[in-house]
């Protein structure tokens, strides 16, 4: 329950960009939410988000979420304490399957959003030759949605990273419209949806995650872009938003989720003010 800095600045720069639509996030460690109490007091775990009245918190239940799709019966034979990367394939099935059922767009809690996304059904390019699954979005019962998810247990692979999340969707896309490339900003057309450059999402690729925590001359408008994904899992030493450091992450934290922002403001000059009073005590 206790959730990143990012995590909640995904989840609040979602409910800004996108005031008029529910943001749901859905997590483990949550009970039932059957009333409004149930609701109040889900909320009153990220008081930071508490002032968003579109931003909705809801319990994960797996089966729940995986019944009446190709996934339930994958789910009730696997063998989770074998699993490599059951973390991230568990992850990659959940929303496949919550698309499938509710629709809408689908972000990872790494992706701060900085505009909206003008299209409902859309995937997106991460580079010339794949295609990611950090965010995309789909109609309720939509046909890519279920040969996402048959293709996913047909083919399914539990040593190989990524295979059922981006490879997947890299796989099905160039069954339907072999690699796509892209002479502008403009979006292509492929299985009869929109496909988003890759600066929609990714204007800064994988391989240069660390620029997100340095210090720019002179800060790009990213104007071609929707939201930014942050790659957190390249982040495998565990860099940190800092007040204070001028780096590019800073500046997003502070335009597109000022209240996680200001909350982490808080926290640090709390604890500067109280190491103050320890070194320097007043008599």
């Amino acid at each position: 329950m206790d959730e990143p800095s990012l995590v909640l600045c995904s989840i609040e720069s979602a409910a800004r960009v996108y005031p008029d639509r529910p943001v749901v996030f859905f997590m483990n460690g949550l009970d039932d939410i059957v009333n409004e109490d149930d609701e109040k007091k889900a909320r009153e775990h990220f008081p930071t988000l508490s002032s968003y009245k579109n931003i909705y918190f809801l319990p994960l239940r797996l089966k729940t979420v995986f019944a009446d799709t190709p996934f339930l019966s994958w789910y009730e034979k696997i063998d989770q304490t074998r699993e490599i990367y059951w973390t991230h394939n568990k992850a990659d099935a959940c929303r496949l399957a919550l698309i499938w059922k509710y629709g809408g767009i689908y972000m990872d809690t790494d992706i701060i959003s900085i505009r909206p996304i003008p299209e409902d059904n859309f995937l997106a390019a991460q580079d010339d030759i794949r295609t990611n699954n950090a965010a995309f979005g789909l109609s309720p019962h939509h046909h890519l949605t279920w040969e996402f998810m048959e293709n996913f247990v047909q083919n399914y692979t539990d040593y190989e990273w990524g295979h059922q999340g981006p490879g997947l969707f890299t796989r099905v896309l160039n069954k339907y419209c072999g690699v796509l490339n892209f002479t502008s900003m403009d979006h292509l057309k492929c299985a009869n949806v929109s496909y988003f450059h890759p600066e929609r999402f990714y204007p800064i690729q994988y391989r240069s995650w660390e620029k997100y925590f340095e210090v720019w001359k002179d800060l790009p408008t990213f104007n071609n872009s929707y939201a930014h994904h942050l790659w957190n899992n390249m982040n495998r030493e565990g860099k940190l938003m800092m007040v204070g450091s001028n780096t590019l992450v800073e500046h997003l934290y502070q335009k597109y989720c000022p209240s996680t922002y200001s909350s982490i403001l808080k926290t640090v000059t709390s604890q500067h003010f109280n190491l103050s009073l320890l070194i320097n005590p007043i008599i």
